[in-house]
């Protein structure tokens, strides 16, 4: 295996991540002026911006799931049990003591296994959790007269904030670990430029030397 630096996040992956970041950000600062925990913005020009940042938000997720199928990068977010406890051990603990991370990116799995997990389930659960229960919460004129309606409300509203309360601890682990375990700039500027560290097969950089030299360096 090589140790090369090749182009694993392409363009639309980049302006998806650095997107959704500047939209959940908005939606959490809006969130909590709706709860009153944030006294920074007015109630009603909160529920707006949080309504229209929502729904720009649940149009990138709907590109982007279009973008994972079609072009096949679904298959990083695959969960696997392989080098889990390895990986989970190491931000439990070693990461802490200098250890080096014992996860190598592959050309074909840049995700190690406790990012495709944890993405897989933000994908599959906290993110429609958000969704669905959000889009409930804004079509209450619909279904104000069902039985019970404003318990139901009150309800789905509880599940709309825990779900949020989740994402935000999410991001703020997500910008923790970014801290850690080496410099902050090598860490991001993979998402920035799109080139990482990656070992390959002699075939793989045999592959992208001769068919896509942009790729690699």
């Amino acid at each position: 295996m090589t140790e090369r630096f090749v182009k694993i996040y392409p363009r639309f992956e980049r302006f998806w991540h650095w997107t959704q970041m500047a939209l959940i950000f908005v939606l959490m600062f809006t969130g909590l002026a709706v709860t009153g925990l944030n006294g920074l913005m007015p109630f009603g020009p909160a529920v707006m911006l949080h309504i229209i940042t929502a729904l720009a938000l649940i149009l990138l997720w709907v590109f982007a799931i279009f973008w994972h199928i079609t072009t096949g990068t679904w298959v990083h977010y695959v969960p696997t049990t392989e080098g889990l406890f390895k990986v989970a051990r190491f931000y439990a603990w070693g990461i802490f003591k200098g250890e080096k991370h014992p996860y190598r990116k592959a050309y074909w799995r840049k995700h190690n296994p406790l990012q495709a997990l944890t993405y897989l389930a933000l994908k599959l659960v906290l993110f429609p959790a958000i969704w669905v229960t959000g889009v409930i919460y804004l079509t209450y004129n619909f279904w104000d007269s069902v039985p019970n309606a404003t318990l139901w409300l009150t309800i789905v509203a509880n599940l709309h904030l825990l779900a949020g309360f989740a994402i935000a601890a999410f991001v703020m682990a997500h910008v923790y670990l970014l801290t850690v375990g080496g410099s902050f700039r090598a860490h991001v500027r993979p998402m920035v430029t799109g080139f990482d560290k990656v070992d390959l097969t002699p075939e793989e950089e045999a592959y992208l030397e001769q068919d896509e030299p942009v790729r690699i360096r």
